[in-house]
């Protein structure tokens, strides 16, 4: 048997330092994800179809309203699905203590929204169309903070495979950053460039953005994940399943890198998919370095015969 001194000091010491097992993605997380990703493809498919080719609309009244109903709503039920299957996977898995984690980021993704659009620090000067539905303050939509939150905390978990044992990592926060950032190299040329939810005051480089933008993003990104780390141990944020986090990720940058795809942006493609791709990389190896270190770490269990 193991010694029972040495039982409770283990159990102790992985209670301090916030390790639990994590939990695996239910059935029904698995199938809401494949509610999502179907939805991005078929998304992706009319975009690639009749958004870059509106000649092949029929050529009807009705036929022109749905698509221009289509073109407004698409994004928007995209964002609201995507929350769902989230919020779906979070109470089957943690209950409802993420609640705190998304108010926090929502309020603070809304600040740096509102002072960015309306004084252009820290992304630049920009400002949204009425595409993406009603807005909070007059500048920002209701919706844009949820986005933060949707991938900001996959971000954040997929950190957390790096850096699994600390109680307050800057490691995790600064490669969670990252990875927030990575999604932005196919987002923006696909929503501001190929279409217009929206629009920057000085064109910039890359597809119209400026790269201040891209800075803007990983300070608040910093921020965002900050307060995840923050919350995270109390919010149980470390027993959600990374690979289901992983594919999520991937479904949510399905859209606008599909879009860039369909538009034939092939800088845009390659850019995206190597960041995202060096961000893969580098959680592998770091998982697995971090594998090994715990591993010399671990203390001989001592066994009583």
């Amino acid at each position: 048997m193991l010694d029972r001194a040495l039982k409770a000091r283990l159990i102790d010491t992985l209670g301090m330092s916030g390790l639990r097992a994590p939990a695996t993605a239910r059935p029904s997380d698995r199938f809401a994800l494949g509610i999502l990703v179907a939805f991005t493809v078929a998304a992706v498919a009319g975009y690639g179809t009749y958004g870059l080719h509106p000649e092949l609309l029929p050529a009807s009244e009705r036929a022109l309203t749905l698509f221009t109903v289509s073109f407004g709503l698409f994004a928007r039920a995209h964002i609201v699905i995507a929350a769902l299957v989230l919020f779906w996977m979070l109470v089957g898995n943690i209950g409802f203590r993420w609640v705190p984690a998304f108010v926090a980021i929502y309020a603070l993704s809304f600040s740096a929204e509102h002072i960015g659009t309306g004084y252009g620090i820290p992304f630049g000067g920009y400002e949204y169309t009425g595409l993406l539905g009603p807005k909070l303050g007059g500048r920002v939509p209701a919706l844009i903070p949820v986005s933060w939150f949707l991938m900001a905390l996959p971000s954040w978990v997929l950190a957390r495979r790096v850096w699994r044992t600390a109680r307050w990592s800057v490691g995790r926060v600064g490669f969670g950053a990252a990875w927030l950032t990575a999604w932005d190299l196919s987002l923006d040329p696909a929503m501001s460039f190929l279409t217009p939810y929206w629009s920057w005051a000085e064109a910039g480089p890359y597809y119209g953005m400026p790269l201040i933008n891209l800075a803007g993003w990983f300070l608040t990104g910093l921020i965002l994940l900050s307060a995840l780390e923050t919350l995270s141990r109390w919010a149980r944020l470390g027993e959600l399943d990374s690979g289901w986090m992983l594919r999520y990720y991937g479904a949510m940058l399905l859209m606008p890198l599909g879009m860039l795809v369909a538009a034939g942006l092939w800088v845009g493609v390659l850019t995206s998919a190597a960041v995202v791709s060096a961000c893969w990389f580098a959680t592998v190896a770091g998982s697995q370095h971090e594998r090994r270190a715990e591993a010399v770490k671990q203390p001989p269990l001592a066994v009583n015969s």
